[in-house]
């Protein structure tokens, strides 16, 4: 800074450290995020692919970042330039990575030009955290069948698409938030586009070696640590809060919690809400789990409890975010069932994202309709007046049918591109004999069960021999 350039206190004020904490408290949570998905599939994918599986959602994951910085952030942000009667490229001028607002210190800039401007800055980070969790989830669709270089293609496309998604589903005054779309946790953009991503993907590469059908090398998928998986959930569980505290805004007086749909909340009720969402998908899915003898829906049923919850944290009373998350490992089980007699090799995203996730946003829609939202604080009048617009059940489908058809679209389009170019299905060979020694050199010192059943049965002349899991006993 030079002696002539001018301090704007009001940028740098202790209430606006504050609010900064907050939301750089968020970027942590994301983090732990990050880690509960990578502990999860460490302990569900084979173990002769753990190496290849966990890298390759780590990169995707700063793929993602970074193509946030470049453009991504700035085509949400641009809901609230229009809202100032400015336009999307105004937007990207200031926010792409190499834009103004993004390359200046706060204390720099006017108020008058760009208040609160720490805080836009510290949310291009949070973003951007959230634009490469979606990769790690896509990738839970491709896990061990796309080639590594076709992955990383989908998350540059995925990171743009789903930015574009967020300008319009994520926020209070964007083109469907603004009519009433309301979603406070970015279910629709962060979970349900990668899941309609990930059908197209399933149906395209379709099932690994063995999984459903009898393979002569393949002698059944065996997880190598369902501890660690749950030890993946718990670590979503404990990171998730500080995230939520980034879904609100604060005005004055003080501390005055407003979610970033703008409808009134507080931040003890969001806290219990998520809290409840958990425990009341753990219960039915350790009841389902029982009744049926299936492990998987004690890990299935707490995250289908989260997801029902998310899109409204802000506006559900605790008793009712309860009553909602019992119902949601129910619309976990039916999609995951209905999938698996199908065939269809894709047990994560499907169920919990497309079931759980879809049944939240329509309850918020029923439950919660009538309830004012959208607009800006500070606005009176006008098309972005505070709280303008009502939750309902008509802008709920609207939203859902926006995500899941340019989730389906973008996936179509770029498995038709890979499919003519560099191939997106992994061979058979490689899939069977494992990524890691195949492409690194990399060879567990741990003899899998699958292993030792392959070595026996070498004197059969390579006879198939049908998964020894029963298929309903897989996670």
């Amino acid at each position: 800074m030079t002696p002539e350039t001018a301090i704007f206190a009001d940028q740098v004020t202790l209430n606006s450290l504050v609010q900064n904490i907050v939301y750089a408290s968020g970027t942590v949570g994301a983090i732990f995020v990050v880690v509960g998905l990578l502990l999860i599939d460490a302990g569900m994918v084979r173990r002769q692919n753990l190496f290849s599986t966990t890298i390759e959602k780590v990169v995707g994951f700063f793929i993602g970042f970074a193509t946030y910085f470049v453009i991504g952030f700035a085509l949400w942000a641009a809901q609230y330039y229009i809202m100032e009667g400015f336009t999307m490229r105004d937007s990207i001028a200031d926010w792409w990575m190499g834009g103004g607002m993004v390359n200046v210190y706060a204390q720099d800039v006017d108020p008058d030009v760009f208040p609160l401007l720490n805080n836009f800055q510290i949310f291009v980070f949070f973003l951007a955290c959230f634009a490469g969790i979606i990769n790690v989830l896509l990738h839970y669709a491709v896990s061990e069948r796309m080639k590594a270089s076709a992955y990383y293609i989908t998350c540059v496309v995925a990171t743009l698409v789903s930015s574009y998604l967020s300008f319009l589903t994520w926020g209070s005054v964007g083109p469907l938030t603004n009519p009433g779309f309301h979603d406070f946790f970015g279910v629709g953009f962060v979970y349900v586009f990668p899941a309609a991503m990930g059908i197209v993907f399933a149906w395209k590469l379709g099932a690994r070696p063995g999984y459903f059908a009898p393979h002569p090398r393949v002698a059944g998928y065996y997880p190598p640590s369902i501890g660690l998986a749950a030890a993946g959930v718990m670590t979503i569980f404990a990171g998730i809060p500080m995230v939520i505290l980034s879904c609100l805004f604060f005005f004055d007086p003080e501390a005055l919690a407003v979610s970033v749909t703008m409808a009134d909340a507080s931040i003890g009720v969001a806290f219990n809400n998520y809290g409840l969402s958990w425990a009341g998908g753990a219960l039915t899915g350790a009841v389902i789990a029982y009744a049926t003898r299936k492990y998987v829906y004690l890990l299935l049923g707490p995250l289908a409890g989260y997801l029902s919850g998310a899109s409204g944290f802000d506006v559900w009373m605790p008793w009712q975010t309860f009553l909602v998350a019992l119902g949601a490992p129910l619309a976990a089980y039916v999609v995951y069932e209905f999938t698996y007699k199908r065939m269809i090799d894709e047990h994560k995203l499907i169920p919990l994202f497309l079931g759980a996730g879809i049944y939240g946003l329509i309850m918020v829609g029923i439950f919660k309709s009538g309830t004012p939202r959208s607009g800006y604080l500070g606005f009176d009048e006008g098309e972005f007046a505070f709280q303008h617009a009502e939750i309902s059940l008509t802008m709920q489908l609207a939203g859902i049918g926006t995500v899941l058809a340019l989730g389906v679209v973008t996936a179509l389009v770029l498995s038709f591109i890979l499919d003519k170019t560099i191939g997106m299905r992994v061979d058979e060979d490689m899939q069977v004999a494992g990524l890691d020694a195949r492409f690194w050199d990399i060879k567990t010192d741990v003899q899998t069960l699958a292993e030792i059943e392959e070595g026996a049965a070498g004197g059969a002349a390579g006879a198939p021999r049908a998964a020894p899991l029963a298929p309903d006993t897989r996670g």
